[in-house]
């Protein structure tokens, strides 16, 4: 029986070799990690609401409109180099050059200044062009003698000269929406004298897990207990400027209390994410949770490991997110699936994909079928420069100490069932 508000797609090429790989109780085909990641992204609903903030304050923040420069960068035409102002039309023949040094200019000289026929000035770094030059020559080029400098090189028109608006103009757009703020672009836009941006409000996300074998840091386990570590993990995952986490604590086995929660988290936020109770057990209630609230799910299985099961769909106007409860499982669908998504939802239209080439360092012997996240380290590199990679085991789902330790998670296309040393794979870098 199809599970009350679930959508059924026939698009073969988004069904995994493998079917029955990661049921986990759930009937059906099980999705490709991009089919899934395609899904979560056509069921967001990108961020609208936007807010006025002074640029000290946006660090990190995604523009919801693009700033226009209220000055040139420059500002004005100046030097690029510690050296000499000259006018080229001083100089012929083929050299060497004398030319006299009448002033000295630095930066932040106010002064005008013109630079007359057969002279120089000395200049540094950011020294407002004297009128009249078109070269500047650096100062290691020439040999001085007391108010007299010689050279030997006929400098090209405008050389180690930074030109008036070379790098933005006034009133021209200085970033495109939808960018993050970081250093280097607020700087950009400091220099072009933009004081304030307009950005996306903050994503809502609210955040919960299930279980009753959960237990809060700081208080005694009891038999059967274990700690709550995807909290800590998720909300740090989740700590970003452009993110506000509610966290809704740690849910019982409970039908009720889950409906609910997700009800309530549904209503107050943009996203929700849980972890556990997404499987098909007798205490695995998520799912009956969402067909209850009539919720819209996208995503019900993907042939992904570790990452069984996991749930994606909307409840009402938010996008919910149903992680394992398995915290190495909960990290990589997470990343690569999730976090995707929530850039989208907060109007992010940049790429998140940092993928890099390496290559294998061990020998690994697998079944084919799902697209498999493996913690590697590694200390060498190749000739070309590619990290040299060690596996530091499977990755259990359930498997804290390899990912805390791994340098990077390598990916194992499902096709592959034999990874030997020298071949070519790609790893994403966690530090």
């Amino acid at each position: 029986m199809p599970l009350p508000g679930v959508r059924r797609h026939s698009n073969k090429a988004e069904i995994a070799n493998s079917p029955d790989l990661c049921a986990a109780g759930k009937t059906g085909a099980a999705l490709t990690v991009d089919a899934a990641r395609l899904r979560a992204m056509a069921a967001v609903q990108p961020m609208r609401q936007s807010e006025p903030l002074p640029l000290e304050a946006a660090l990190g923040r995604v523009l919801s409109e693009s700033p226009t420069a209220k000055s040139n960068l420059p500002p004005f035409d100046n030097s690029a180099m510690d050296g000499y102002a000259i006018r080229r039309s001083d100089l012929s023949g083929p050299g060497p050059f004398q030319l006299r040094v009448t002033d000295r200019i630095a930066a932040g000289d106010r002064r005008l200044i013109c630079l007359y026929p057969c002279t120089a000035a000395q200049i540094f770094t950011g020294g407002p062009l004297p009128e009249g030059a078109d070269a500047v020559i650096m100062q290691e080029r020439v040999r001085r003698s007391k108010n007299i400098i010689t050279f030997d090189e006929l400098p090209h028109a405008g050389q180690n000269i930074r030109r008036s608006g070379e790098d933005r103009r006034r009133g021209d757009p200085t970033l495109q929406h939808g960018l993050l703020l970081t250093p280097t672009r607020l700087a950009l836009l400091a220099g072009t004298g933009v004081e304030e941006v307009v950005v996306c409000r903050k994503l809502m996300v609210g955040l919960f897990s299930t279980g009753n074998e959960l237990c809060e840091l700081g208080t005694e386990l009891e038999p059967g207990q274990i700690y709550n570590s995807n909290r800590v993990m998720l909300r740090a995952m989740l700590a970003e400027p452009w993110v506000h986490v509610t966290d809704y604590g740690i849910l019982p086995d409970h039908p009720g209390r889950i409906r609910s929660t997700i009800r309530q988290a549904a209503t107050q936020n943009d996203v929700v994410v849980s972890s556990g109770g997404v499987s098909a057990g007798e205490e695995d209630h998520i799912l009956d949770a969402l067909s209850r609230e009539n919720a819209a799910l996208e995503v019900l299985k993907v042939a992904i490991r570790p990452g069984k099961p996991l749930t994606i769909g909307r409840v009402g106007n938010a996008l919910f997110f149903g992680l394992p409860g398995n915290p190495y499982a909960a990290a990589i669908t997470f990343s690569q699936i999730a976090r995707p998504a929530l850039r989208k939802a907060a109007g992010i239209t940049e790429s998140s994909d940092f993928w890099i080439p390496a290559v294998s360092g061990f020998e690994y012997i697998r079944s084919s079928g799902r697209r498999e996240f493996v913690p590697v380290t590694w200390d060498s590199r190749d000739v070309l420069g590619r990290p040299v990679l060690q596996s530091l085991g499977k990755g259990a789902s359930a498997s804290l100490g390899p990912i805390a330790i791994a340098h990077g998670i390598a990916v194992i296309e499902p096709d592959v069932t034999h990874i030997v040393p020298g071949m070519p794979i790609a790893v994403e870098p966690l530090i």
